[in-house]
């Protein structure tokens, strides 16, 4: 009793803290093109996302990585994904991979300033140790998927291992997928703590193959023609091509089918603000993790924007994002300077008047509360960086850009050679990218391709690689709400590794551009890498 006393005593100072906050809800949606929305003139009924643009702001040069886990390391910690050891790829349900749970997670900085947090829908962001576990990332409720690709209707399921869970607790629902998490979402909202704001995050699997929808939608989009023009990428166009002379139908009707169910989704969530009374004063933030699967089996449309999904043209990176805040935004804007995932943290932090509370490590991100809110210029000088090895090991992409100039290069690495293709844009006068200048301005490419070169040793040597299939007779288990290890038996530090400490500042000099052995290490400028500073 006595310690229980303590305990509210300690946490009544976060309540009155809280009193006042903003209500924030984060969705996300997975593999949605830039032109899949009504807003943009897609053809897709997409009325609640339409909505949220005429009532908020449309953050039109929102950036992410162009493949998934990346993105949501990069939104839940502010931090660069190649710091991470996640910028290549994905978490596989084969790799026993996760953020560094030394790492500080965004729901953690609202927990901590008297916010009740909860995540609704799909984590991807490691699953074989409990430390990677939402539960142990800030979020007191937990519903939904460890993984990606399980389906849309039961028995939701990676590689034939159930993965419905709450809170670590394997679950039975029956439905489809994105009215689920709606219902979810909207139960926790009318049976919230009053007296407390709430953070809510909700990605979607909607619109990730593989595809599947309501009979309703399924039938009013049996017909949709699939009028899209080339994505101007060689492997997405190569893709849609081989599917036509092969007599594949198109993924669009079932993509437009599977964005319409989302965007009902989103409906049930912003009705049930309104019918709470909390809209005026609720954060809603949406944006797709990457640019839309534009190949054949996606279905998406990111045009005019060139490439797609696993691909650094701006098509796989610049996303749609909207913002809404009634009580502190006017409708219908529109904020057109760049912004990332990394960003996200700090910018909410501002918005809701929060701390980071990001000790450790500093943040990659920086707050674009000012720009959103008060128009306030924020130029961007210093360079952002994004990579896909996505599907094909040792097939790169890679670009650096800031306001001025984009570098996109193409990296293809052979056993005994590798040969790098160089784009150069002028993105401010070319985002749609046109007009290669590389050869017009061969400084500005080597520049870039330096800066690039050096962040790609940032990398941990054993970060996430391309690996589409497991190690040769993996097996999943049969339920993965079973999988993660307990804190109780695994070690209480990270594990040190093979080298003794002695050697391990040597050995990581000697690594040189093939990425750090000690986690965070930056190293010096100098040939052949460098000690860590």
């Amino acid at each position: 009793m006595r310690m229980l006393l303590i305990s509210l005593l300690l946490f009544q100072p976060l309540l009155a803290i809280a009193a006042g906050k903003p209500n924030v809800i984060i969705m996300v949606a997975d593999d949605l093109g830039w032109s899949d929305v009504g807003f943009h003139g897609g053809d897709i009924d997409t009325p609640s996302l339409d909505r949220l643009a005429a009532e908020g702001v449309e953050l039109s040069r929102f950036y992410t990585m162009p493949i998934c886990s990346p993105t949501r390391a990069a939104l839940m910690t502010g931090r660069d994904p190649m710091r991470l050891g996640v910028a290549y790829a994905v978490i596989w349900p084969w790799s026993n991979a996760g953020i560094h749970p030394d790492e500080h997670f965004m729901p953690e900085s609202f927990l901590a300033a008297g916010y009740q947090t909860a995540m609704v829908g799909k984590w991807h962001l490691g699953h074989s140790l409990q430390a990677y576990h939402p539960n142990a990332r800030g979020f007191q409720h937990f519903y939904g998927h460890l993984h990606t690709e399980v389906g849309y209707f039961p028995p939701f399921a990676n590689q034939g291992g159930k993965d419905f869970q709450q809170n670590g607790v394997s679950i039975e629902r029956d439905g489809y997928e994105s009215y689920i998490l709606a219902d979810e979402v909207s139960r926790y909202i009318r049976e919230r703590e009053r007296d407390q704001p709430f953070f809510i995050y909700m990605p979607f699997i909607a619109p990730h193959t593989p595809l599947q929808a309501p009979e309703d939608l399924v039938q009013k989009y049996a017909d949709m023609e699939d009028r899209r023009e080339p994505a101007r990428s060689k492997n997405t166009d190569q893709t849609r091509l081989i599917a036509r002379l092969s007599g594949q139908p198109s993924a669009r009707p079932m993509f437009a089918a599977v964005v319409e169910g989302m965007d009902r989704a989103i409906g049930t969530v912003l009705d049930t603000l309104d019918e709470e009374g909390i809209a005026d004063d609720t954060i809603v933030l949406f944006f797709s993790d990457n640019g839309g699967a534009a190949y054949a089996t996606g279905g998406a449309d990111n045009v005019p924007l060139r490439g797609g999904k696993g691909e650094t043209w701006e098509g796989g990176i610049r996303v749609v994002s909207l913002l809404r805040w009634p009580q502190r935004l006017s409708a219908g804007g529109k904020m057109e300077q760049i912004m990332s995932a990394m960003d996200v943290f700090p910018t909410l932090a501002e918005a809701a008047g929060i701390e980071t509370r990001n000790e450790r490590f500093a943040l990659d991100g920086r707050s674009m509360w000012p720009a959103i809110a008060h128009g306030q210029r924020q130029p961007r000088e210093d360079l952002l960086f994004f990579a896909s090895e996505t599907p094909i090991r040792g097939s790169f992409m890679l670009t650096a850009f800031n306001e001025h100039w984009k570098l996109v290069q193409e990296v293809e690495q052979g056993l005994l050679s590798a040969t790098v293709s160089n784009y150069l844009f002028r993105i401010d006068e070319d985002p749609n990218e046109y007009n290669n200048l590389a050869a017009e301005f061969p400084e500005v490419v080597a520049e870039l391709a330096r800066e690039i070169h050096y962040w790609r040793t940032l990398h941990p040597v054993a970060g996430a690689r391309s690996e589409l299939v497991p190690p040769p007779g993996w097996r999943a288990p049969k339920d993965w709400a079973t999988y993660p290890r307990s804190f109780e038996d695994t070690q209480d530090a990270a594990a040190p590794g093979m080298p003794p400490p002695h050697a391990l500042q040597p050995l990581d000099w000697q690594h040189g551009e093939a990425g750090r052995l000690i986690y965070n290490c930056a190293p010096y400028r100098f040939a052949g890498g460098g000690l860590c500073r």
